[in-house]
């Protein structure tokens, strides 16, 4: 039985144009993730290039003044990039994986990014996962939507029923060599983009592969109950199709529009206005009225003089970290929101098997917002001691001879990662469960 149900299905011509579509597709998505890493690999490298040259360039010209250097100077953290981002590359497209700040004020500085084309962003990046996520789904409904109403329609059903009491299990066997064929093909992909990204073989590839491998059963057992409501090729088809559009673009575009629109996030701006403005405010105001809270943030300073009728460093430094200090309470309700959204979209996510496996994705390929979240966190730290190891020199009139400037180079962040399997892979395995037990009951009674 099982070797006539083979033959049959690899001499069809679905069977070709499936392989070679999930095959075509699935390569270039590997090759657009190498792509990326490359990119990757040759920014970190122009930006190692570039804080080198600027130290040595601005040293020629600002050596005397320690102060009025670090006001040009920029020291870049990088969040060291993993090459299983290459898989999903989520929204790192839009965040930065790297950042150049001065030691002046940070909120300003937190936001900057690369210009991106709006039309590639919208359209998303051809990634593995995308193509596992929103392809994948279609080539199974497009092998099992008419396993049983073609039987009935060419009208060789009843010649297969007469001629086997376990009619169910004939279906079962069917729809279990084309699904077959597709975690085939998954594998190889999965196994082929751990070979060209250089990805390695540890937990979080497994992740990748279980999740992929229970969101394919997801939409297995899903047109497994299809067929067991015994309807026609053109309705499975068209219900299917219209399942797959809803569950793949409606409904994430419904959850993220509403959570756009129940946590707005207009501190983004209100941040690096506040910032700004409470940097510059300064100069009007008596410079006794800066350093009180100045000091009362970094007592160590409070020998240093701050001349009243000239400029001088601690008074302009002081001015900066002020202006983050009033932008502090904008930039915590933001980050508040966006965690909130974050929230929101998992509990969502929860019953809704795509956006489960998308946001699964992204935060095992560390390409999600939180990610980004806890990389700004690191930048905040980063700042920190980039300032605080350079005020005493700054404030003593240091020559900037005298810095080791090769101690500052380009610094790394590694994301801490965290994997629960249960919140991984128990709600899309429940989801399936249910439904083919219910497709099964179906079933049984042909």
């Amino acid at each position: 039985m099982y070797s006539l149900l083979f033959k049959s299905f690899f001499r069809t011509k679905i069977f070709l144009v499936s392989l070679i579509l999930l095959l075509t597709v699935g390569v270039i998505s590997i090759l657009i993730g190498k792509q990326y890493l490359v990119k990757q690999e040759k920014t970190i490298v122009a930006a190692q290039e570039f804080q080198e040259e600027s130290i040595k360039k601005n040293l020629k010209y600002h050596s005397d003044d320690l102060g009025l250097l670090l006001y040009y100077l920029r020291f870049t953290l990088i969040k060291k990039p993993e090459n299983i981002s290459a898989l999903s590359i989520g929204q790192s497209d839009v965040n930065p994986m790297m950042q150049a700040v001065t030691i002046r004020g940070l909120e300003g500085q937190k936001y900057d990014t690369d210009f991106e084309n709006p039309s590639l962003l919208m359209s998303g990046n051809l990634d593995l996962g995308f193509v596992i996520i929103y392809l994948f789904p279609l080539v199974i409904i497009a092998l099992t939507f008419n396993l049983y109403s073609e039987e009935k329609e060419l009208g060789t059903w009843r010649i297969l029923a007469a001629q086997t009491s376990h009619k169910m299990a004939f279906l079962l066997k069917k729809m279990g060599i084309r699904i077959a064929f597709v975690f085939m093909v998954l594998f190889f992909l999965l196994f082929l983009s751990s070979v060209v990204l250089q990805i390695p073989i540890d937990q979080y590839f497994w992740a990748i592969l279980l999740q992929s491998s229970f969101y394919l059963l997801f939409w297995s057992a899903l047109c497994l109950w299809m067929v067991s409501l015994l309807n026609n090729s053109s309705f499975n088809a068209l219900a299917l199709i219209s399942i797959w559009v809803v569950l793949t673009i409606l409904l994430p575009a419904v959850v993220n529009n509403y959570v756009l629109n129940k946590y707005p996030v207009p501190e983004a701006l209100s941040t690096i206005v506040e910032q700004r403005d409470g940097y510059h405010e300064k100069w009007d105001l008596e410079k006794n009225a800066t350093m009180i809270g100045f000091y009362e943030a970094y007592p160590q300073y409070k020998n240093y003089p701050v001349p009243k009728d000239e400029f001088s460093w601690i008074w302009y430094y002081g001015m900066q970290h002020m202006g983050d200090l009033e932008a502090q309470k904008s930039s915590a309700e933001m980050k508040a929101k966006i965690r909130k959204r974050n929230m929101v979209s998992e509990q969502v996510a929860l019953f809704v098997p795509t956006m489960h496996a998308q946001l699964s994705f992204n935060t095992i390929a560390g390409t999600d917002m939180l990610s980004h979240l806890d990389f700004l966190k690191a930048l905040t730290e980063y700042h920190e001691n980039l300032r605080l190891g350079f005020y005493k020199d700054i404030f003593d009139n240091i020559s900037a001879n005298n810095i080791d400037w090769q101690k500052h180079n380009v610094s790394f962040y590694t994301i801490e990662k965290t994997l629960s399997w249960l919140k991984l892979l128990f709600p899309t395995l429940i989801i399936t469960l249910l439904i083919t037990t219910i497709g099964t009951i179906n079933l049984s009674r042909l």
